[in-house]
């Protein structure tokens, strides 16, 4: 095997690390320095999940099985503090994509571009143009339906992201950078039939009603983790028989966090922090965990930089394995608009303190919302419970009409994020420090969120959804106007469909 040093001098000559050469341009000499080079490079693979956050076996939590991932972990480095720049699909995979701040490049409103055509502008591209630049076949699939192109859910158009949807469709001895794409733990939740759940064991946050309706949902929740370990386990065993797991390094981690009241859509650590596991056998030691700060938009330039291909300058993410590996003393997240509803939030995350600041603070957390209205059990049950009086001061907190401008976590002594430090005499210092590290990244990287979106784009947000709903609505027998009681009807016969009289008795 050839010398690392050798190897990246021998890319720039040939003008990869540069991101000179495109296909189209010189397709016969990339297939001839592909196969020189095969020898030592690396396949890199993304497993992708939806809405998941690090409630899994090797993260800690017993009542899920996840012996897949857990084994996973266990050969390669699992990572405590991974988090993603937005807690909703769109523009979280439109940042990790580019490796750059979905805020930066005009893509930070949930799912603003779909219909208008809007491209990215030079020199930001998608990854993958730079892993086929430099030789690699790229890939993308919907779980294990292998002939199916995987979400993207970019916020931009771009014509051919993709060679195509399976690793074993590209050239022989040629590298891949692959994809799969997984729908779990996306609403609404697959029950594991085989492994079912008690939802009388589950363990909520504190912020959440102790109610048989919202154990009941995250029970759902968890099972539906389940089945998609039994899907990764396929995709790992598929590597194994096709002779490529020593020479591929692969990424487990999900798009976003859960997909709960108070996770996605909200940049508390439910909304923001999720899995990443990287395996890399013969260089990661196996069992390894890393509690080093690592932002999503660091997956792209790491993965370039272990394919031999210099991340290009511009990257907002950074490279963090391997000998020009970076370290962060803090990420940055942002929310806005989702759906039809309008929001700006910004936060900045140290190993230790959460700031967070809401450019609304006269909206309630809980603003109106026909998607989670339509998916989220627990939605309608605080909705209930909070009118009756029935909530605990820790979970009438999400309940409340007004937020404050700031907020200030001690993530060590307070990991749900309950206990607001912002007005603490004692947590000033660390207030004004986060503060200016907030001021400095809006500035420094073009944060567009102050920016006015044109407001049909949000009109057009909200009629998608609810051409979706109304229909959906008149299927469970309900009224697109439903109150929060007879949502609440509606879940307990659907959660508890057995015994819907007496369960609807029992609390």
């Amino acid at each position: 095997m050839r010398p690392s040093v050798n190897r990246r001098e021998f890319l720039k000559t040939v003008g990869y690390g540069a991101g000179l050469l495109t296909l189209p341009a010189c397709g016969g000499f990339l297939q001839a320095v592909t196969s020189e080079m095969s020898e030592d490079r690396r396949n890199i693979l993304w497993i992708i999940a939806e809405d998941l956050s690090p409630d899994l076996g090797c993260y800690g939590n017993a009542l899920v099985k996840t012996p897949n991932i857990d084994n996973l972990a266990g050969e390669g480095a699992r990572y405590t503090n991974a988090f993603t720049t937005s807690p909703v699909c769109s523009p979280s995979r439109s940042a990790f994509m580019t490796a750059m701040y979905q805020t930066s490049i005009g893509v930070h409103h949930h799912r603003s571009h779909r219909y208008d055509g809007y491209t990215l502008s030079e020199p930001v591209k998608v990854i993958t143009e730079y892993f086929r630049a430099g030789g690699y076949f790229s890939c993308n699939c919907a779980g294990l339906n292998r002939q199916k192109p995987g979400k993207t859910d970019f916020n931009f158009s771009v014509e051919n992201p993709y060679d195509g949807t399976d690793w074993r469709q590209r050239r022989v001895g040629q590298q891949f950078f692959a994809q799969i794409n997984f729908s779990e733990t996306h609403r609404p939740f697959k029950r594991d039939t085989e492994n079912p759940i008690d939802e009388n064991k589950v363990k909520l946050p504190p912020y959440y009603p102790d109610h048989r309706i919202a154990r009941r949902d995250w029970a759902d929740y968890l099972e539906h983790i389940q089945i998609l370990d039994e899907k990764v386990g396929n995709v790992l065993k598929r590597l194994e028989e096709d002779g490529l797991a020593d020479n591929t390094i692969v990424f487990f981690f999900g798009d976003h966090g859960r997909p709960h009241v108070r996770g996605k859509q909200f940049l508390y650590e439910g909304g923001i922090r999720v899995p990443l596991i990287i395996r890399w056998p013969g260089h990661i030691e196996a069992g390894t965990v890393v509690d080093d700060l690592v932002s999503a938009i660091d997956f792209g330039p790491t993965s370039l930089k272990l394919a031999g291909i210099e991340p290009p300058k511009h990257m907002q993410g950074q490279v963090f394995i391997g000998p020009d590996a970076k370290k962060r003393e803090f990420v940055i997240a942002a929310r806005d608009r989702c759906d039809g509803t309008v929001d700006r939030i910004r936060c900045v995350r140290t190993k230790r303190f959460k700031y967070i600041r809401n450019y609304y603070p006269n909206r309630p957390y809980m603003q109106f919302n026909l998607y989670k209205k339509h998916r989220y059990p627990v939605w309608s049950l605080m909705q209930v419970l909070y009118a009756a009086g029935k909530l605990t001061p820790q979970e009438e907190l999400f309940m409340a009409c007004i937020r404050p401008r700031e907020e200030l976590y001690d993530l060590q002594s307070d990991p749900h994020e309950i206990n607001n430090l912002a007005d603490n005499a004692e947590h000033q210092e660390t207030l004004k420090k986060l503060r200016g590290i907030l001021d400095k990244w809006i500035e420094d990287t073009g944060d567009q969120g102050g920016v006015p979106e044109d407001p049909q784009i949000g009109v057009i947000a909200y009629q998608d959804v609810q051409d979706y709903y109304e229909p959906e609505q008149k299927k469970r027998g309900l009224s697109p106007s439903a109150s929060p009681a007879e949502y609440l009807k509606f879940w307990e016969k659907t959660l508890f469909p057995a015994c819907p009289k007496e369960n609807a008795k029992k609390k």
